[in-house]
């Protein structure tokens, strides 16, 4: 049964509890659909290049030739969902999961073990983060002695996606720059391929990182309500029980193998087999940074995990209904993207270009935050790292290399921005809203308090952290 309304106690609230309450209704009752956001940011994109003198016929050209531009990139943030969360419902997961929620002994405490757990899982992947986040608040909240707000959990349980994720592995930019076969031609020309060396493992992404998981834990604490103000989840009416639907018994001789752990192992052992072949045949961040590899691997992750082909397909099923939305906005993105980078106006010029020369004529420090904050504010509208990035990249990037910015602290400026509006929109939430069994209102008066904390954060970190980068040119293909 779904929550009531989050106003309900607020007024026992205080502090930093008390704003996060505050904030809550004004969000959920303005913020539509994300899907939404997509389609009218596709009008948006056509006016402009309409009002940039591109005829009707080049805009709408543009829209269809673009539109499945992105069809292997779509695939692959679907399955970086789909393998992050059919890894963190694998029983030796869930029994982890059971053992880490014993670990708090105070509601605040606990509260903010969620989140730096949830960040730090976000790391190496946000689709994991999510569900594995989302699981932990639940088992959390089954402690009887232990009386926690639920909607904290929940909030906390969403910093992964809120405050690190794309500064960690899964960053769908980072690896889009650094997967040539992914990277749209107008972009590689500009870019060449950019590797982690060159954009997460630096130091300044690394202590970027580690910054902003310190103040998200705090204000995660701080902010979770106590005494008479808690909402538990009994409380919300919540059903806790994450009593899994039991395999069915093997009914035929034909199921032997759906139901044996041979296939699984020995489609282990090959991957372990071609990843140390990679590694050592490879440089290390080179095969870190491969997308493929990267979703090859936490696929027979999940396999291995789960045991059978029959537990791994029960476990797929529940995780494809997550990947809904991927699937049919990253179309919606592609077209905006092939509409802005060529659909030329009379003057010659796309909207892309134009752009580009908005941004080139700020320059010094000030071009990392006006990056940042262009990111943060086309990310309400288009609430997709991926999809965004392959927007944005075409005219920032060449903005960054008429600057003189190094372009992987550009990615990274992208990145750590791009996760703000996270905390704003709600879209991604929707995976990890269907775990908790609350609604969106419940939890975003807490990340929006999040929100203002982290924005005038991460504008001082870009700035001061970018003035210690050299400008790279970037290597090119031939």
């Amino acid at each position: 049964m779904s929550a009531g309304p989050a106003t309900d106690g607020a007024p026992s609230e205080k502090g930093l509890a008390r704003v996060a309450q505050s904030l809550a209704g004004w969000t959920e009752k303005w913020f539509p659909d994300a899907y939404v956001f997509a389609l009218a940011g596709v009008v948006v994109v056509a006016v402009a290049a309409l009002a940039n003198g591109s005829s009707p016929q080049t805009v709408v050209t543009a829209f269809g030739d673009g539109f499945w531009d992105l069809a292997t990139f779509t695939l692959q943030m679907a399955m970086v969902v789909l393998t992050g969360y059919v890894v963190a419902t694998s029983p030796p997961v869930a029994r982890m999961i059971d053992r880490l929620a014993m670990v708090p002994q105070n509601a605040r405490s606990a509260v903010s073990f969620v989140a730096v757990l949830a960040m730090s899982v976000s790391f190496l992947n946000w689709g994991l983060s999510l569900v594995f986040a989302g699981l932990l608040a639940r088992a959390i909240a089954r402690r009887s002695d232990l009386r926690v707000d639920y909607r904290a959990l929940g909030a906390a349980a969403f910093m992964g996606l809120g405050a690190v994720w794309a500064l960690g592995m899964s960053s769908s930019a980072a690896q889009l720059q650094a997967t040539a076969g992914s990277l749209p031609p107008e972009l590689l020309a500009i870019t060449g391929v950019l590797d982690f060396g060159a954009t997460i493992f630096t130091w300044q992404s690394l202590l970027m990182c580690a910054v902003i998981m310190v103040i998200t834990a705090v204000i995660a604490h701080f902010s979770a309500p106590r005494g008479v103000a808690i909402r538990t989840a009994e409380a919300m009416e919540i059903d806790l029980d994450d009593q899994r639907d039991e395999v069915p018994p093997r009914s035929r001789p034909g199921e032997w193998l759906e139901y044996s752990r041979i296939l699984p192992i020995v489609a282990g052992l090959m991957t372990l087999g071609w990843l140390i072949s990679q590694l050592v045949t490879k440089p290390v961040l080179t095969v870190v940074s491969s997308l493929n590899g990267y979703l090859l691997v936490f696929l027979i992750l999940g396999l291995v995990l789960h045991g059978t082909p029959r537990r791994f397909l029960q476990a797929v099923a529940g995780a494809v209904p997550a990947t809904g939305g991927i699937l049919v906005q990253f179309p919606l993105y592609a077209a905006m993207a092939a509409i802005l980078t060529t659909a030329e106006g009379r003057n010659g010029h796309t909207v892309s270009d134009l752009l580009a020369q908005a941004f080139t004529t700020v320059g010094g420090g000030w071009f990392a935050v006006v990056i940042a904050l262009y990111t943060v504010v086309l990310g309400l509208f288009v609430p997709s790292g991926g999809g965004k990035w392959l927007v944005e990249a075409p005219y920032v990037m060449q903005s960054a290399t008429d600057v003189g910015m190094n372009l992987g602290w550009t990615v990274q400026i992208y990145n750590v921005a791009e996760a703000l509006p996270n905390l704003i929109n709600p879209f991604f939430m929707l995976p990890l809203l269907a775990v908790l069994g609350l609604r969106a209102r419940d939890l975003v008066g807490f990340t929006f308090l999040q929100f203002v904390f982290h924005l005038p954060v991460v504008l001082a970190l870009v700035w001061l952290l970018g003035m210690t980068f050299d400008f790279v040119p970037p290597v090119l293909p031939r």
